[in-house]
């Protein structure tokens, strides 16, 4: 766990560093920067908070993500009735290169690529301890965004079918395919 905070707050500075060169307008984009919730169906978020950013005058973004999903599984053998709950607390970030969709306004569609990690933890039972762990993945990523004209409204849909690098003991595979939906508010 100390390993993802501590991670997610170089990844935040260096990301930091190079938003303070931003400039307000992007090359056709509608918006610069927004923040928001994300809702997942991955292996390792299911709620997120998602952070996008246009970098600089192309149509290149950032989305960042810092999520959770709570986990809990039981089934009774021979008189034991077995409960864990667990829960994955994870950081993803995403390149995102967009291309408009000339009849609707303000509607593109984005490829790139990213990277998540995830920490496993097991939060009612020591036996279960060979369940907690850290896991990193590789993804592809493509979508749809739209920022509403009026209003200071971005959603988005994603796909992400991740690789994992490493899991913890207890994954039974490594590969993962999440989908998600996001909703945020256009700050810039």
């Amino acid at each position: 766990m100390k390993k993802l905070i501590c991670i997610v707050i170089v990844v935040l500075g260096i990301s930091s560093a190079g938003f303070s060169q931003h400039k307000s307008i992007n090359q056709g984009n509608t918006y610069t920067s927004a923040i928001g919730i994300r809702l997942g169906t991955g292996y390792y978020d299911l709620f997120s908070a998602s952070f996008k950013t246009f970098l600089a005058e192309s149509p290149g973004a950032l989305e960042l993500n810092l999520g959770i999903k709570p986990n809990s599984y039981g089934y009774y053998y021979t008189g034991y009735n077995y409960n864990a709950n667990f829960f994955n607390v994870s950081f993803s970030g995403a390149y995102q290169y967009h291309f408009d969709i000339a009849p609707v306004s303000g509607l593109k569609w984005f490829i790139g690529g990213g990277v998540t990690m995830w920490e496993t933890i097991v939060s009612n039972n020591a036996n279960n301890a060979y369940k907690s762990g850290f896991g990193i993945g590789l993804f592809p990523t493509g979508g749809a965004d739209y920022k509403f004209g009026n209003i200071p409204l971005n959603v988005s849909i994603d796909l992400r079918p991740t690789f994992a690098l490493t899991t913890p003991t207890s994954y039974y595979s490594n590969f993962y395919f999440s989908a998600g939906a996001s909703v945020r508010y256009v700050f810039r």
